[in-house]
């Protein structure tokens, strides 16, 4: 009797938490599906039955193509910046230094804003304008240290523009990537690292031979959460470049979305690009997420 109390009384502190998300979740994702299919233009609903229509037209468009290639260098640059970074970041702290506290709390200090924050401070750091007149930022910085041939146009550059945004991302990021570094490295057994050192292994060998190969599962983690990050990416580009760049030298499909919804008022589409990301998302998060429950049933 007591269990069944109890068992009744656990169903009713989660109910609201899982109608919540049944609701505004689950629920919105089969409304955002519905409209992905429909011929949906304009303000008034029309659930018009178009099948696939809409996704062979967003794939088909050179906007797409070219935020598909965006979204691709700024996830390659932003999920290695964050990989190098963090991990140089936690083998100076695992060094011990002094005032460790201080150093760690400034590493982590970016990851405590949100990206629409960072994007406000590195738009003004990638301030365009190469007039010396004009300058700010990090151009006014190379200008006065004698490095004006680092002077550039950063996100708008139509090449390199997205190498600039995945600069403000590494900044924030890499303390996330630095936390779960130290945090494995720290739960490393001592014995084994004293067994090398008795063996004659030098500070380097011991971390290539043993520490950061008994890191890859921290890092495989790594790689899925700033892979999610970076996929949805939308209020750091957002904040920088407002627009997308000029010739969408840094639009994303996130950014397509919104403004192929919003602005162009093309609600099928629109859905049916947040369906696409939602797919892609689910394509590197959902086997990451079974391969865990594996391995943990396995323990």
């Amino acid at each position: 009797m007591l269990r069944n109390k109890e068992r009744l009384l656990t169903l009713l502190l989660i109910s609201p938490s899982v109608l919540a998300i049944a609701v505004f979740v689950y629920g919105f994702i089969g409304w955002t599906a519905r409209v992905s299919v429909s011929r949906w233009r304009g303000l008034l609903p029309d659930y018009t039955f178009v099948g696939l229509a809409n996704f062979a037209r967003i794939f088909g468009s050179h906007r797409f193509q070219i935020n598909m290639w965006n979204i691709t260098v700024f996830t390659v640059l932003f999920i290695a910046g964050c990989l190098l970074l963090g991990l140089l970041l936690a083998i100076l702290l695992d060094q011990r230094p002094r005032r460790e506290g201080i150093f760690r709390s400034i590493y982590l200090f970016p990851m405590a804003i949100s990206f629409i924050v960072t994007g406000v401070v590195w738009r003004w750091l990638l301030n365009p304008a190469t007039v010396i007149d004009r300058l700010t930022g990090l151009n006014l910085l190379f200008h006065e240290a004698g490095l004006g041939f680092l002077v550039n146009v950063w996100h708008m550059h139509p090449r390199f523009g997205m190498a600039a945004i995945a600069l403000a991302g590494v900044w924030q990021m890499s303390g996330f990537t630095m936390a779960l570094y130290l945090a494995g490295m720290r739960s490393i057994p001592e014995p084994l690292l004293e067994a090398a050192r008795v063996d004659g292994a030098d500070k380097v060998q011991i971390y290539r031979r043993i520490i950061i190969p008994l890191l890859r599962p921290i890092t495989l983690s790594a790689v899925v959460i700033l892979g999610h990050i970076s996929l949805k990416l939308f209020d750091l580009v957002m904040a920088i470049s407002a627009e997308g760049g000029k010739g969408f030298s840094v639009d994303v499909p996130a950014m397509n979305m919104w403004f192929t919804t919003f602005r162009a008022m093309r609600f099928g589409q629109g859905a049916a690009l947040a369906m696409f990301l939602l797919l892609l998302v689910s394509v590197l998060a959902v086997p990451y997420l079974i391969y865990s429950i594996r391995k943990e049933a396995q323990l």
